[in-house]
């Protein structure tokens, strides 16, 4: 094809550019080739790009209290093993459920809170026997020490 000048009219200029790239083979490897375009003909939704940016990149810690509440409840245990003293462990517990017991009282709407108040005792006693399994666990694993030789031995193997 010519090439177009400067004053012909820009559809056609774009569908020569087009047409030419796919001449090319510039769309071959797409990732959606053949696959329908994501989101299309859904209800129009004002903040896509906020939630288009939060999956992209993997922000955390943004939404309703309720569902944030939900998802440290799912990943407390975790947290609550990384805890050294028992200290720690309650000042945890007694934090996640005072923002509970706040989150109920809210009255700006949103999902209900459904997540349960942890009872400190109890979550103590869990935590404890976690840490007691996972250090016999950690004994079983690991090798038997080889008793160390005497010093005289180590010296008379030395000198010979």
């Amino acid at each position: 094809m010519a090439p177009l000048r400067a004053g012909e009219d820009e559809v056609k200029r774009a569908r020569l550019i087009v047409d030419q790239a796919v001449a090319r083979g510039d769309f071959d490897d797409l990732a959606l080739a053949g696959k329908p375009i994501p989101g299309l003909g859904e209800a129009h939704d004002p903040d896509w790009w906020v939630k288009g940016l939060i999956q992209r990149e993997n922000i955390t810690g943004l939404g309703p209290r309720a569902i944030l509440l939900r998802t440290e409840d799912a990943e407390l245990d975790d947290r609550l093993d990384r805890q050294y003293t028992e200290k720690q462990v309650r000042e945890v517990l007694e934090d996640f459920n005072y923002r509970v017991i706040d989150a109920r009282r809210q009255l700006l709407g949103g999902p209900p809170v459904i997540t349960k108040l942890r009872d400190v005792d109890a979550e103590v006693e869990l935590w404890r026997e976690r840490r007691a399994a996972a250090r016999r666990a950690a004994e079983d694993a690991a090798p038997p020490e080889q008793p160390r030789p005497s010093f005289w031995r180590r010296i008379w193997r030395g000198a010979g």
